[in-house]
């Protein structure tokens, strides 16, 4: 029983684990040089550790991606970095019971109305009556008008653009419900999870193909799946495909109407980050800055190296310019020279002294479908993982609802996606 993977994100190396440990025939590509997909890194000369393309951490409730790199070698380790909101200038903690207590720009009956709603939010347990209320409805009339437009509405606006307002109230439940004060890092990055991951894969004879793009998927006559390649094509009996919903669409031109327009219906936003290797620090001592959209072009600066010690980066001060936003968005076709001379004068913002001499190096990502929109009632749009299909399975960051994406979720979603391969499966010799 061969099962084929398309794509070697956790999601799809966590599926080959499963699978191979099993005793299945299981045969994976990835089009980039290195596993790992949205949590791959990239190196430089300077460094011992490979950085993240895209800002990483796990909490400490996020036992799936725990329990995996447990047994794969790879042990997180949990600083408590300080996350800011910028408001008015200034930059002020918001990130454990003392420092929303401590919160300077709200007063205390604001912070008497918020206080209890967050706690609400992490005790609660059912989160499905949520999804059918807006973020922007619920958090308004529970923390007040003003808590919301200082504490909530840039995050919302920021994450998604100018349709923020129809996010539901179930999304934002799982941004407060998962979260911890401490925050979990590997030795050696997320890329060395994945590495990990893919050794074991390799170890337990499972075949993975990097710099493998694929062309296409096609239902075969006798019921199996062939995955073609510029190189070859090669038959499955079960085949998942790990690519965001328009890119599965793309590899898989034959799927049935009704699931197709599932996929199709699903909308993301697009990923992209500046990274900076500056030679000094840019803030003092924050690791995550939470920004408005309304004042800056980025909705997020994170400072890494202070939260991840700088030795590890050849003593580079690391800073990251994150954003969310559409593929036909101005910003998104700019090459790293323009993105930067866009994005400086707003890093002079935060810190009056930055200049452009600070930076050593500088590197640009993009990532499509990486954020998902989740409107009212979403839990009703998202496509099954097994589609009508014998044999085929989609599984993407679209479908872990109401979870925000992240490396737990990839690892659950692969556990789940293997398990029903196996479901389906005759028992691996």
């Amino acid at each position: 029983m061969r099962i084929g993977i398309i794509g070697g994100g956790l999601t799809g190396l966590t599926a080959a684990f499963d699978l191979t440990r099993r005793g299945y025939d299981v045969i994976l590509w990835e089009a980039e040089p290195r596993a790992g997909g949205f949590a791959s890194g990239f190196g430089d000369e300077r460094w011992e550790w490979p950085l993240d393309r895209f800002y990483h951490h796990i909490f400490q409730t996020d036992r799936a991606v725990l329990e995996l790199g447990g047994e794969v070698g790879a042990e997180a380790y949990f600083p408590s970095p300080s996350t800011v909101i910028w408001h008015e200038d200034t930059m002020a903690p918001f990130d454990s019971p003392l420092a929303a207590l401590l919160y300077p720009h709200l007063n205390l009956l604001e912070k008497a109305r918020v206080g209890p709603a967050m706690l609400y939010l992490r005790l609660l347990r059912r989160w499905q009556p949520l999804e059918a209320e807006t973020a922007e409805a619920w958090l308004t009339r529970t923390m007040g008008e003003r808590a919301y437009q200082v504490l909530w509405q840039p995050l919302l606006e920021g994450k998604f653009g100018e349709d923020y307002r129809q996010v539901n109230m179930a999304w934002f439940w799982a941004r407060i419900h998962k979260r911890s004060k401490a925050l979990g890092y590997y030795e050696g990055g997320f890329q060395a999870l994945a590495d990990a991951l893919l050794q074991a894969v390799r170890r337990a004879d499972g075949d993975v193909r990097l710099r493998a793009p694929v062309r296409a998927a096609r239902p075969l006559e006798d019921g199996r799946w062939v995955v073609e390649t510029a190189q070859d094509a090669t038959p499955c009996e079960r085949l998942i495909v790990t690519a965001g919903p328009q890119a599965a669409l793309r590899l898989l031109p034959d799927l049935p109407a009704g699931y197709a327009a599932q996929l199709g219906a699903l909308r993301s936003l697009a990923a992209m980050t500046l990274v900076l290797a500056l030679d000094r620090p840019l803030t003092r001592g924050a690791y995550w800055v939470n920004l408005p959209k309304s004042i800056f072009p980025f909705l997020a600066l994170v400072e890494h190296t202070n939260y991840i010690d700088r030795a590890h980066y050849g003593g580079d001060h690391i800073v990251y310019l994150g954003d969310y936003l559409s593929e036909t968005h101005p910003y998104y076709t700019l090459d790293k020279d323009e993105l930067l001379a866009r994005y400086l004068p707003y890093v002079r913002r935060i810190n009056p002294a930055f200049e452009p001499s600070w930076i050593r190096k500088s590197w640009l990502f993009r990532q499509s479908e990486a954020q998902p929109f989740t409107p009212v009632g979403h839990s009703q749009r998202i496509p099954p993982l097994r589609t009508p299909c014998p044999g085929l399975y989609v599984a993407n960051m679209s479908q872990v609802y109401p979870w925000d994406r992240g490396t737990n979720y990839a690892v659950e979603m692969g556990h789940e996606v293997a398990r029903l391969a196996m479901e389906d499966a005759p028992t691996a010799s």
